[in-house]
């Protein structure tokens, strides 16, 4: 199970990001939203944790844009404020628990587990374009019933064009979301994972999946 922990607090951050991996999560921590928005768009997470106050994005702001952008991972929140008014703005953002400070490791564990169950009960739709097919909860790609094996890159490469489909996306864009960092006009790093990705769904098939607009980016479309 992949788990984000956004907390600007480093050392408890650390802490939480410690004993989860002791519990055989993997474990990416991030410190700010705006990193927490860049590592979770790119990224394919079981679950997150997001802290309610962040420098940079508001951990409330930061969940509405998540869900903006397609994802749907649960989220625990956890926050030193513990009003009721505080506890519905973040249900109501999309969170899945709230956990106010300070809080018991063992407890946070608990919510996770539950929350994770619940979620294996409403698991995020299989992505389909033409007989392409991505399971983001199984990370499992098939072309016309064929499994297709990925790098963890390409997956994340893939998952972004899928959600996206029928839509040019710039490699401006690839780079911030799936790489988190700025086009700066010169890397060809798109062009190569988008021709070695290309390679593994296209070929010994008619119909090309991947189309490149010259100049503009790329649209994964059927036709």
């Amino acid at each position: 199970m992949r788990v984000l922990i956004v907390e600007d607090n480093r050392d408890l951050g650390r802490n939480l990001q410690r004993g989860l991996r002791e519990h055989g999560f993997a474990v990416d921590l991030a410190t700010d939203g705006a990193a927490g928005l860049q590592i979770a768009v790119a990224g394919a997470y079981d679950i997150m944790v997001l802290d309610r106050m962040l420098p940079g994005r508001d951990g409330l702001e930061l969940l509405k844009q998540l869900r903006r952008e397609g994802v749907h991972a649960p989220v625990i929140f956890l926050t030193a404020r513990g009003a009721v008014d505080e506890r519905i703005a973040g249900l109501e953002a999309g969170a899945d628990d709230y956990l106010v400070k300070p809080f018991s490791f063992a407890e946070l564990l608990a919510r996770m587990r539950v929350v994770l169950r619940r979620g294996q009960e409403a698991r995020p739709a299989v992505l389909q374009v033409a007989d392409l097919s991505l399971d983001p909860v199984t990370q499992i790609v098939e072309r016309g019933g064929v499994r297709v094996d990925l790098t963890a890159k390409q997956f994340v490469l893939l998952h972004y064009l899928m959600r996206h489909a029928g839509q040019v996306v710039s490699r401006g864009m690839l780079l911030e979301h799936v790489w988190n960092f700025e086009f700066d006009g010169l890397s060809n790093v798109v062009d190569v994972h988008i021709n070695r990705l290309r390679n593994k769904l296209d070929r010994g098939f008619d119909h090309p999946l991947i189309h490149t607009l010259r100049g503009v980016g790329y649209v994964l479309r059927d036709g």
